[in-house]
């Protein structure tokens, strides 16, 4: 008999090797307790938090937490149905208003997840005959939607203008066509060309799909993200984001114009035959998303703590990313998964939590250190971020 698991064994051997070195499991960590947004107790030590996606750290907002209070005492626990039953609750709606404030759209549509608002919007928007044009660097949900919805899949080479147009020039004239991009990449914290890709999409007469999940909040003047940054946020379809990162709770949306957009709610499965959100949930995503419109102060703040950790990893020689800070995302490159478990078990004991990112969730088969900067890390902090790097790299071998 064929064992279904035989298929993981390399996987199974590569973490059975590294754990017999005597490292921690870097995917296994629990946060016994969470202080604030950049400190948490893990493994019973306080510990700085340099991996989270808590890049405006709403997460112990006042405000935030009040209206997830007030909506937990009024709506209970849960919704236990579905959108197009009985899981519309007044605060779903609310926090739909709140995102179509926030980035002057007409259509929103919250999901459970910011996953399944990928697998939901792709799979039910191109369709078999449809072709979608995607950077082969796109996120495991976006791969999955263009997947379960059964349209030809074309990538390209990662943020090359030139590759895209290549394939959208093949394709059968007459054809529906999308093309998916990323504001932010998550891996490395690049940020693409939006406003030349998308031009070239319209050109094709595709259209476009971008994942601002990782600039959210936090990117561009009003933080709409990258769209909005390099001005072409109107030529943009259908804009995709998540609650669990600068929004600082869990959930899913999609914005968009297309004046047909309300139909997605009768036709897309991932959205009719999911229970919608715990109304407390909503309710804190709402009340951070209208915040989030007036934050201009802690975006200006992350992109000095950006601007200062990248130039401090840089100088003390470790080899990063991008050659110049894009996000609030940086990655510190590994010589191998080995090495790099350790140096991230080394930044742990100096009393520093970063993500261990190893493949195939990375590009080229990288292993990364991803550091993940939050508006509310002092600079005091940063600082001691940078020692600790220091220190963790010479004794894990790396610098």
């Amino acid at each position: 008999m064929t064992d279904l698991f035989s298929k993981f064994d390399p996987l199974i051997q590569m973490r059975t090797d590294l754990l017999s070195t005597g490292v921690t499991d870097p995917f296994g960590l629990v946060m016994e307790k969470v202080i604030s947004p950049t400190v948490a107790i893990c493994n019973g030590r306080e510990t700085i938090l340099l991996g989270t996606y808590n890049y405006m750290g709403m997460t112990f907002d006042a405000d935030v937490i009040a209206a997830g209070k007030q909506a937990f005492d009024l709506y209970g626990s849960g919704t236990t149905g579905s959108r197009v039953l009985n899981g519309t609750y007044s605060p779903h709606r609310d926090v739909e208003e709140a995102l179509k404030e926030f980035y002057g759209m007409d259509h929103a549509m919250v999901f459970s997840t910011g996953y399944q608002a990928n697998l939901g919007i792709i799979s039910t928007i191109a369709g078999k005959g449809d072709y979608i044009v995607l950077d082969i660097d796109s996120h495991a949900s976006i791969w999955d939607g263009c997947k379960m919805g059964d349209a030809e899949v074309v990538p390209f080479k990662h943020n090359d203008i030139e590759a895209m147009e290549k394939r959208l020039r093949r394709i059968p004239e007459g054809a529906g066509k999308l093309v998916i991009l990323e504001g932010v990449y998550s891996m490395l914290g690049d940020i693409a060309p939006l406003k030349e890709m998308i031009a070239v999409a319209k050109k094709y007469g595709a259209m476009v799909l971008v994942d601002e999940a990782h600039s959210m909040g936090f990117i561009g003047p009003n933080g709409r993200g990258v769209a909005e940054e390099q001005g072409c946020l109107d030529d943009v379809d259908f804009i995709i984001g998540t609650f669990s990162k600068s929004v600082g709770t869990v959930g899913g949306f999609c914005v968009s114009n297309h004046p047909k957009f309300e139909i997605m709610r009768l036709v897309c499965r991932p959205y009719v035959f999911t229970a919608s959100l715990p109304p407390s949930v909503v309710a804190t995503a709402a009340t951070s998303v209208r915040k989030l419109m007036h934050a201009a102060d802690k975006r200006a703040h992350l992109w000095e703590n950006s601007r200062t950790l990248h130039k401090g990893l840089r100088d003390a020689g470790f080899q990063l990313g991008t050659q110049e800070p894009q996000s609030a995302i940086i990655s510190v490159i590994m010589p191998d998964l080995e090495r790099g478990a350790g140096m991230w078990e080394a930044l742990l004991h100096e009393g520093l939590y970063v993500n261990l990112a190893r493949p195939p969730a990375t590009p080229a088969g990288m292993t990364l250190l991803r550091c993940s900067l939050c508006a509310l890390h002092s600079a005091e902090q940063v600082q001691t971020i940078i020692g600790m790097f220091e220190r963790a790299g010479q004794k894990a071998g790396i610098l």
